[in-house]
């Protein structure tokens, strides 16, 4: 094996993030093709390979972005969009909760944005709906038959699909903000009734004088997730 290599895929892993600010340049349909099929060489059990991907891009992005961020801006509305599945805990508790506080606090400090501007902090989750800004958006979806562990399956090809953009040079933002509107999103893509929403993800350049994009969380030490027994 190369030597090099190693170093090279650690490189890749490391320098992956969440990119929350894009520029507008295109991503040509074959580099999001490629990206695709590498992905798909993740594993799945009995190789089900669980995973469905919409991309949208131009009038096509605009279009369910506006709508999103129309029902987002509308309280009344936005409150009878509920999600399919709970991504967060209904109970915080330590060392999960101080990890979301503190990505919060640095954030919003990047951004100037101060505590307690709910208006402020409102325009800023809207900008999920618009994938940041970034060209290209993709809608993940699963069958409803399927079960918890091609759930897993899935989040496998998710990290692939991000490790492969960022060694092309391309940025990605993971959201988990979209499925609250899956009823939405599933009218505009004209989804299968079989099918729900996973999650977006905004895939493009990133935008490298916004100061959103220079946040880097950190990760606990081996010593405090890992156990090694002789």
């Amino acid at each position: 094996m190369n030597k090099d290599i190693p170093a090279i895929v650690d490189a890749v892993i490391d320098s992956r993030y969440s990119c929350r600010a894009f520029l507008s340049t295109e991503v040509p349909k074959q580099l999001i093709e490629e990206i695709l099929a590498i992905a798909a060489r993740a594993p799945s059990g009995t190789n089900m390979q669980p995973w469905k991907v919409w991309v949208l891009t131009g009038s096509s992005k605009q279009r369910l972005s506006e709508r999103l961020v129309a029902t987002f801006d509308d309280p009344e509305e936005a409150a009878t969009h509920t999600e399919t599945f709970a991504y967060y805990p209904k109970k915080w508790l330590s060392p999960f909760i101080e990890r979301r506080r503190k990505v919060g606090i640095e954030l919003y400090k990047l951004l100037d944005i101060q505590k307690g501007d709910a208006e402020r902090m409102h325009k800023q989750h809207a900008r999920n709906f618009q994938f940041f800004d970034a060209p290209v958006g993709l809608i993940f979806t699963i069958d409803t038959t399927l079960e918890q562990g091609s759930w897993m399956d899935y989040g496998m090809f998710l990290q692939n699909i991000m490790l492969a953009a960022k060694a092309r040079g391309l940025d990605t933002c993971a959201q988990a903000a979209f499925l609250q509107f899956h009823r939405i999103i599933s009218e505009d893509l004209e989804l299968p009734e079989n099918e729900t929403v996973i999650c977006g993800m905004a895939l493009g350049y990133a935008d490298p004088d916004a100061p959103e994009n220079t946040l880097r969380t950190e990760r606990a030490p081996l010593s405090e997730w890992v156990t090694f027994k002789p």
